[in-house]
Formats: structure tokens, sequence, C-alpha cells
């Protein structure tokens, strides 16, 4: 299934050092080489989980119940993750990266708090900047700059690190501001949580609401804050965000129909569905399908164990092909794929299965002669298998 072009019966992938030569039928190609028979299976791209934060993967269930609450959600996944250390933090991390790629991810956009010394293979790793007040702020600011400025590459592309102000409702728009320059400065992608909830656009217009209420709760002055000045915050948000090469809005569960419109104006911008999160707060149904229509660049993660239960990007292709029958099986597997590679500008090694590409393939059980059962199986199988690595075989391989 190269993702770009329709599915191959009886495929036939040429694997030279690790590199994709050719990919088409068996009976149109001269074997070569040894020859490797993968069984009855689909063979895929690796998945791409664009929005994940591993450092909540020590958690054995989600924070909290379902439907509850956003603002209140956060409010005890603070109190949960207060006393957590620097180390723990670090090895759940490890821990979540492994459970993902174990299911089938080759691809990773961790959200981290900083600092953060080790960034797994695989991983693009996204510092996370945060704080009403300005102590708080600056504080976090000044450790994402040390984390990209540690970690970016010698001809100054950030391929491992990123930038992510966490939330309009934990970031305020000079901060949010800061972020979209550094994010311009070194070439690389932001993310941000936008439109979570009804309660966010009450927070950001009015100054009230559930997310007004849990943060006075903290003890946090909302009318320093709140309401902000812009007509329409949430517009404001993603015309500001837009000037960041490549931007992630996360969530996008309260976007309206001008804002759909908006977004597509914007080719730079994707939206990140993490379908499981989504049902576990019973939000509205989502608007992926209006935003598929609008030819948005859609993509899917797993958001986190707090929210979720497990790491398995391809639990959420599942429950999409189980509870969206109005979306294309085909635009949920691109967006587990292709899409997520493109919003992470990294479309030329991941994602597809494509001459020329890293051969980076996972594989899943079906014996489905036809295009409609493939989908039938996938609802139901898990990836049965890694990639084949090529490092251990230098001779050419299928």
């Amino acid at each position: 299934m190269p993702i770009d072009e329709a599915p191959i019966p009886n495929g036939m992938m040429i694997v030279d050092s690790g590199v994709i030569a050719s990919i088409g039928s068996f009976q149109d190609s001269k074997i070569e080489g040894e020859l490797i028979d993968l069984g009855d299976v689909a063979i895929l791209p690796g998945l791409v989980n664009a929005h994940t934060h591993l450092e909540f993967s020590d958690l054995a269930k989600p924070v909290g119940h379902a439907g509850m609450e956003l603002a209140d959600w956060i409010r005890e996944v603070i109190t949960t993750r207060g006393m957590v250390d620097h180390q723990t933090r670090q090895q759940s991390v490890l821990r979540g990266h492994g459970e993902a790629i174990t299911s089938g991810t080759q691809l990773i956009a961790d959200i981290v708090t900083t600092p953060m010394e080790t960034i797994p293979a695989n991983t693009i790793a996204f510092a996370e900047v945060l704080g009403l007040s300005q102590e708080r702020g600056d504080e976090r600011m000044a450790q994402a700059e040390q984390h990209l400025a540690n970690n970016a590459s010698p001809d100054s592309r950030c391929d491992v690190v990123a930038i992510s102000p966490h939330a309009p409702y934990s970031t305020p728009l000079p901060l949010i501001e800061r972020c979209v320059q550094i994010a311009k400065q070194l070439n690389t992608t932001l993310a941000m949580h936008v439109a979570e909830s009804p309660a966010e656009r009450e927070l950001l217009s009015n100054g009230s609401g559930p997310f007004a209420d849990s943060l006075r709760t903290l003890g946090l002055p909302v009318e320093t804050f709140f309401p902000w000045t812009e007509a329409n915050p949430i517009s404001h948000l993603i015309q500001l965000l837009s000037r960041s090469p490549r931007a992630l809005i996360v969530h996008g569960n309260d976007l309206t129909e001008s804002e759909i419109e908006q977004v597509k104006s914007h080719p730079n911008c994707s939206i990140v569905y993490c379908p499981r999160t989504h049902h576990f707060f019973q939000h509205s149904k989502h608007p992926v399908a209006e935003l598929l229509a609008a030819g948005i660049n859609v993509a899917i993660g797993t958001d986190s164990r707090a929210s979720n239960p497990d790491l398995d990007l391809w639990g959420e292709v599942q429950h999409l092909l189980k509870h969206r029958p109005d979306l294309n099986p085909t635009d949920v597997l691109r967006m587990a794929t292709a899409n997520g590679a493109d919003a992470l500008g990294r479309y030329a090694t991941h994602g597809r299965l494509a001459a020329g590409m890293p051969a980076n393939f996972i594989t899943v059980a079906t014996e489905a002669d036809r295009v409609d059962q493939l989908w039938s199986d996938f609802s139901t199988s898990s990836v049965t298998s890694s990639s084949v690595s090529s490092a251990a075989r230098p001779a050419p391989q299928s």
C-alpha cells in the first residue's frame, strides 16, 4: 500500500541497502537477489504519530473519568503530575517510545517538558512553553531555547526538535508570538493545542466559564489575562500560528466553519486529530470530515496515557474505521501515514512507500483479495511486525 498510489495486489518491493528501489506487481518484476515472502499481509509505511505526550506513559489508565470537563481534567493532571521528578519523566518518555514503536509507529511528535537530555530515535521533541505569569513564561521559554540550541542539527535545520506553546488558556499572546518567531528563525515546526472545547472559546472571548473557574482555583488572576481583546480570538490565533514554517493545530474539536476556511487558506497549517482522546472527553462530533473535504492536511495522534488507554496509533486507525463510517478508509490510513509526515516536514523519509525512500514499513495480517475486505481486516487485525531490516542483508530484497 504505497499511500500515494492505489493498493498493489501481489505486490513486491525491491530494497537495496535500506532504500526502496522499486515497487510493483510480483508478476511484472524480475527477481534478483534474495526473495523474502512476508505471507498474507498488507505492507504499509510505518505509522506517524503527529501528537503525543510520552512523559505520561507511566500511567496505567487515563486521569479522571470519561466525559469530564476538560478544564477539570487539566487541574487533576496538574495535581497528579506535580511531584514527578526529572529522572522519572525521562524514564516515562523512553517507556512510551518503546510502546509506540512496538505497535508500528516509526515517527513520533512528542511534546516534552524541558530540559530533556535524551531524545529517542524517530522522535521530534517539541519543547513545551507555557506560563501565564511573566516569571514562569520566561523560565519555560529559556529552557525551550536551550533545548533547541542543544539539539539543532549542524546545518541549522531542526530535524529532531521543535517548539510548542501549550494552549491559549495557559500561554499569553506575547509568549505565543515569541514561539512563532523562534520557529521562523530556526525553520522548524510549531504545535499548539487550539479549539479543544467550547469552554476554551468562552474563556478567550468572555473571560468566564469552566476554564476561568479552574484557573481561579489554581490561584491565577483570570482578569489579568482574559478575555482577549481580539474580536475572534481563535481566528486571530490561527493567523498568528500560520506565520510559522509549519504549524500543527492540535485537536481542533471546536473549530467553526469560518475557522476551517481560514485554516484552508494556509497550506502550511495542519490539524492533528486525536480520536480516542476526543472520545474520552465525549466532545461533540469532530469536524474531521469537513476538514478533509476542505482539502486541509489532517494527521492523527494518540495524545497521552492521561487521556488514552495506550499509545498504539493503529488503535486510532481502528477506532475511526469502526466509529466514523462517514470517512473514506483511504483517508483514515493516509492520516496515520503520509499526512503526518507532511505535517512534520518529513515527506521525503516517512509516511509513504516509493522508490528512493527509506524502506520503513510495517505489516498487517490480511487475506483480503478486494479493497473493501482489506478495510474490514484492518479494523480487527493488529500490526503484526515491524519493518524488515535490510541492514543485516546486503543483497537486494523483496
